[in-house]
Formats: structure tokens, sequence, C-alpha cells
């Protein structure tokens, strides 16, 4: 059974650092960036509250927004995630996703 295909926007906080990406497991996805298990944007700017995603029928046309979203200006992408979610809620535990720990500045904690 193929999966589907979904373009997802992560932020670290509300109006804070964004992500663009796609993925055809978003769960498992989700569990990678939300546990830092890939070196890279992500975990480096702690950027791992599901804020905005859209499925596609197939991988070709997930990519073709994906690379869309990632050229428009950030006032653009504010717009498109308040449209759905307003106040910036984490999407993943719609999914069945934990909540994700919050430090006390609001973002999750810094990982030793």
């Amino acid at each position: 059974m193929e999966k589907q295909p979904i373009v997802y926007i992560l932020a670290s906080g509300r109006a804070a650092t964004l992500y663009i990406g796609v993925t055809s497991n978003l769960i498992g996805r989700l569990y990678q960036h939300r546990n830092d298990l890939i070196p890279g944007f992500t975990s480096r700017y702690g950027v791992h509250r599901l804020v905005w995603f859209e499925r596609h029928p197939d991988r070709p046309s997930a990519i073709r927004r994906e690379k869309q979203l990632k050229k428009w200006n950030r006032d653009w992408k504010l717009s498109l995630i308040e449209a759905s979610n307003q106040e910036w809620m984490d999407l993943a535990m719609g999914l069945g996703l934990a909540p994700i720990e919050v430090g006390l500045n609001g973002s999750p904690p810094a990982r030793g």
C-alpha cells in the first residue's frame, strides 16, 4: 500500500522559525524531527511543531507544492498557516503523537 504524499510546515514557536518538507510517512517523519534523529536545520533550530500540512495525490505534485511554498515570502507562509491554524497549535497531537515538552521560553527543552 502506497502512503499518501504530504507537504508540511513545522515551526519552532508562534510565527518563529519555519521548515517546509515533503514526506509519504508524516507520523514517521514527525517522530524523526521531534526527537532530533536527523542532524540538520530542524534539530539545530528546535523546529518541531507541526503547524500546517496538505495531502497530495502523488509525489510529483507534493514536490512541486513544496518548492512553490519555499519560494513564498514569509508573510504568505504565515497567512497560509493562520488560515487553518490561527492559534499555531501542534497538529501532530491530532494525529496521535504526544505533546511536545515545552521549556521556559515556550520552545522544546534543549537536548544534551
